[in-house]
């Protein structure tokens, strides 16, 4: 089914569903309450400790990495607590390895400021690159294998590395190609070992099969890759958090193979994709028996490249993911994007966005099977998407584009309450089966038909 055309009206109905799994809002919320409901945040036990007892001097100059590593020993030997890091701006010559039970926590106008020594950052740590597992650079705050764990305060994490790790984006090439062989050809992870002489950029903060994680009220900036990757996680809360982040792949918050994460009341600003739902890449994620499920994303401000993401990387599945009450600060190039390609194979199921608004866009909703146009012998099935109360004010591209495959159609897409007030081209589907649009406008409202006296 191919449409491509102007500003058209549409209240319609197209296609037949013999299973309908369209819920309405009470039911929706009601499946939110549930997910949330099973979230547990961390519980913080123990003696709390200042940074500065260990040496550690916010004054622009000195490096903290000691202060941090003696701190956070001594939160070990006493079976965890809280570490405080009071007003001041903190040098930071390599990674900060949280450990279970414990919480860091920033006073407002405590900075953190990593240094850019790539060898700061060795050795390597067991980690994941664009869906791809391997041994790189640490993330400059890094948990693995930890319970209870938290980031909390009003200060200021930030990566220093718009003229440093950045630069590596240029660089990068070869290692990427690399990983994604590694990858296919099912190399052991142990043998995947990158950081020197590798181009392939740390995280800011990513977590690691950790369980009870909480990220609240801090600000990101400047991160030499994602901002904050959860990776394998369960049960994550994170709320209130800002972003200052501009770099190249500045993603705001990466869950990736991760189950049970209440996003709220964030604040992006990225260079990037603010919400990017990931679970794998290619054999690695097919290979997983864990995708991603179970994610709310509700009272946050959307401002960057792209809003709410699905993919690329999600060969292990992504499903009952939740977006509501949200808005818009500035332009994006597209509001909701749902992307794979042949290599992914996986699914992409049980997606509802409710009361969201956009405001300039590229393109407002994206769904396609052809990311790159890259690709074989792994199609996605992607189902049972869901928009409801969506307003958006321009898509200089096209309001809606939906691409499936010849043999395994997008299906089951339900519009209900969608405003797009102008569009350069209103709709684009191929291979698309069982669209269903109630009171759905782009372009002017049509009135009474015009007549021949």
């Amino acid at each position: 089914m191919r449409l491509s055309v102007i500003l058209i009206v549409f209240f319609l109905f197209i296609g037949f569903s013999s299973c309908n799994n369209k819920k309405d809002s009470g039911e929706v919320q009601v499946t939110i309450d549930q997910i949330i409901d099973q979230i547990t945040e961390p519980e913080i036990t123990g003696e709390s400790l200042l940074l500065s007892d260990f040496g550690a001097k916010g004054d622009t100059v000195s490096d903290n990495k000691q202060a941090f590593d003696k701190a956070i020993n001594t939160l070990k030997q006493q079976g965890g607590g809280r570490l405080i890091v009071s007003k001041g701006v903190y040098q930071v010559n390599g990674s900060i390895h949280l450990i279970s039970n414990m919480e860091l926590h920033l006073e407002e106008g405590a900075i953190l400021k990593f240094g850019s020594n790539p060898s700061d950052y060795l050795p390597v740590v067991k980690t994941s690159w664009e869906g791809t597992f391997l041994y790189n650079y640490s993330p400059f705050i890094y948990a693995i294998g930890c319970e209870n764990i938290a980031i909390t305060g009003k200060g200021t994490i930030d990566g220093e590395s718009e003229n440093t790790w950045q630069l590596w984006k240029e660089k990068q090439g070869d290692s990427q190609q690399l990983s994604r062989d590694m990858n296919h050809k099912r190399t052991p992870i142990e043998e995947r070992i990158f950081g020197e002489g590798h181009y392939l950029r740390p995280h800011l903060i990513q977590f690691f099969d950790c369980k009870n994680i909480k990220v609240e009220n801090i600000k990101m900036e400047d991160s030499p890759f994602w901002c904050l990757h959860l990776l394998r996680c369960e049960n994550v809360t994170v709320r209130g958090v800002r972003y200052d982040a501009h770099n190249k792949n500045n993603d705001g918050i990466d869950p990736e193979m991760t189950r049970n994460v209440l996003i709220e009341d964030v604040y992006f600003n990225n260079g990037d994709d603010n919400v990017a739902i990931k679970a794998g890449r290619d054999d690695d994620g097919r290979a997983s028996e864990v995708g991603s499920e179970n994610i709310v994303v509700r009272n946050c401000h959307f401002q960057g490249l792209h809003a709410l993401v699905i993919g690329s990387e999600m060969s292990a599945g992504v499903q009952n993911v939740f977006v509501k009450d949200c808005t818009f600060g500035g332009d994006l190039k597209r509001g909701i994007y749902l992307k794979s390609n042949p290599d992914r194979g996986g699914f992409i199921r049980n997606l509802y966005v409710e009361n969201v608004d956009f405001g300039k866009t590229e393109d407002c909703i994206y769904i396609t099977s052809y990311y790159h146009n890259e690709g074989e012998g792994h199609q996605t099935d992607i189902s049972n998407i869901h928009f409801t109360n969506i307003t958006c004010k321009k898509a200089t591209g096209t309001a809606i584009v939906i691409q499936g495959f010849p043999e395994k159609k997008v299906r089951d897409v339900y519009f209900t309450n969608v405003e797009i007030k102008k569009a350069k081209n209103a709709l684009s589907m191929e291979n698309a089966e069982n669209i269903v649009m109630s009171d759905v406008l782009i372009g002017k409202l049509a009135t009474s038909p015009t007549y021949v006296q």
